[in-house]
């Protein structure tokens, strides 16, 4: 345990310090981030900007935002490691070459955070945007990472195996964006598009963090309602699906011997 700690540890270290490193395309990720934020909110208040509505699509928003974290950074991560050559390095170590992946995609999230915060803040500031922090909206936020995490898992077995896997990669964050009810309602979708965003595990996410950040509501009511045993179900399938399929991939790459190979 120890070994794994340690591993995980500096991992996360070595590439929160790879990632901090390129700071120019850290800020120019920011400034990118706004103007699709307030672009898609122009054309949803018809050339205007409403303040009280800002609110609501800015937390839907900064969780697709984590969403590109988790799914696409997983998959570039590896990609780069097999284009270095030192991906078979990594399958090495003493610790489970998932848990060095895990520190890896532990340390962008470290620098996502810090670039939501300030998102956030600046968004707030300017527009005046009523964006309250909850404690009890963290424990709804860290479910509804790790259902995406599970999505992140699965795209980098596919890596593993298909080596660029960047337009399935864009179909996944595009898909959440625009039907996981960041900006448009759910049940604004027709039938059949309902059923798949409703499976999606931050569609119930941000139904959730909703309703307990911006509607005030406690953990336990909405427990009682079954919106969070909901989301707890979501992310355990998840996950648990993007792990296994991950391992599945791995097994096919090593089988074929390309694992390394790029």
């Amino acid at each position: 345990m120890k070994t794994i700690l340690l591993a995980l540890a500096s991992e996360t270290w070595k590439g929160f310090m790879i990632t901090w490193s390129y700071k120019f395309n850290n800020l120019m990720s920011m400034v990118s981030m706004s103007f699709i934020f307030l672009g898609i909110n122009y054309m949803i208040g018809n050339g205007q900007l409403n303040p009280e509505a800002m609110s609501s699509t800015l937390l839907g928003y900064l969780t697709w935002f984590y969403a590109i974290t988790a799914i696409e950074n997983m998959s570039w991560n590896l990609r780069d490691e097999m284009q270095c050559g030192q991906l078979e390095q990594l399958y090495m170590s003493p610790a489970p070459a998932q848990v060095m992946i895990g520190g890896r995609a532990l340390s962008t999230l470290i620098v996502t955070t810090i670039q939501v915060v300030i998102m956030a803040t600046v968004m707030g500031l300017v527009f005046g945007l009523r964006f309250p922090m909850r404690i009890e909206g963290l424990p709804v936020f860290a479910l509804t990472l790790l259902g995406l995490y599970g999505f992140g898992y699965a795209l980098g077995g596919a890596t593993l195996v298909f080596k660029q896997t960047g337009p399935l990669s864009n179909l996944l964050t595009n898909a959440l964006l625009f039907i996981n009810g960041s900006f448009l309602p759910v049940d604004r979708l027709p039938d059949w598009l309902q059923t798949a965003a409703k499976i999606l595990p931050s569609t119930q996410g941000i139904v959730v963090m909703r309703n307990v950040i911006l509607g005030n509501q406690s953990l336990g009511d909405a427990w009682l309602d079954g919106s969070l045993p909901l989301l707890v179900i979501h992310t355990a399938l998840f996950f648990t699906a993007g792990w296994l399929v991950y391992r599945a991939c791995e097994g096919v790459a090593k089988r074929k011997g390309t694992l390394g190979q790029y």
